[in-house]
């Protein structure tokens, strides 16, 4: 299913989900420090970087894309972290990690609405998400999550209501171990 903003072209998954991308933008291989943008909402709070896929598009070229656009920095693309629900805005997002190896002067969202970009360190970022973006904050306790323990399995968070982010496996993680 497809909604027309003036901009752009909203999707939806089959069950009534809008279908987005993001990217925790590291520094470095290390992921000490993370890039956030400001929102164009609310331009004193700091989000990470992504928004809505375009019909047809693949959840990684989104990203890519939606990082470009958001916060002028390219990169190489990794590993999924997970895909999150935000149960109350009916949004489910495909988040990757990404490697920062360019970062442009002028991008279109600093032309366009004044976007502002800043690194942090980690747990500075997970503050300052965790009131105004609380699924956003628990993309990080996900990326720690998923390193040694799942195998690269993507995890599920759902976050909805006053419960606390719980997190699922999409597939099994657990191969034939004896």
């Amino acid at each position: 299913m497809m909604k027309l903003k003036s901009n752009q072209t909203r999707t939806y998954d089959g069950d009534g989900y809008k279908k987005r991308a993001a990217c925790l933008c590291f520094r470095s291989e290390s992921e000490e420090q993370v890039l956030l943008v400001s929102s164009s909402r609310h331009p004193d709070k700091w989000i990470v970087p992504g928004g809505g896929m375009e019909p047809e598009e693949e959840p990684n070229v989104a990203a890519a894309r939606e990082v470009c656009e958001e916060a002028g920095v390219k990169g190489t693309l990794g590993r999924l972290v997970g895909v999150f629900e935000n149960q109350e805005r009916k949004h489910r997002t495909f988040v990757y990690v990404l490697i920062v190896t360019e970062v442009l002067e002028d991008w279109e969202d600093s032309l366009n609405i004044g976007r502002k970009r800043e690194w942090f360190k980690i747990q500075e970022a997970v503050d300052l998400l965790r009131c105004h973006k609380p699924v956003q904050a628990t993309y990080f306790q996900a990326l720690q999550e998923t390193c040694p323990t799942s195998n690269g399995t993507p995890l599920v968070a759902t976050i909805g209501g006053d419960l606390p982010p719980t997190y699922t496996l999409t597939q099994s993680s657990v191969s034939d171990v004896r």
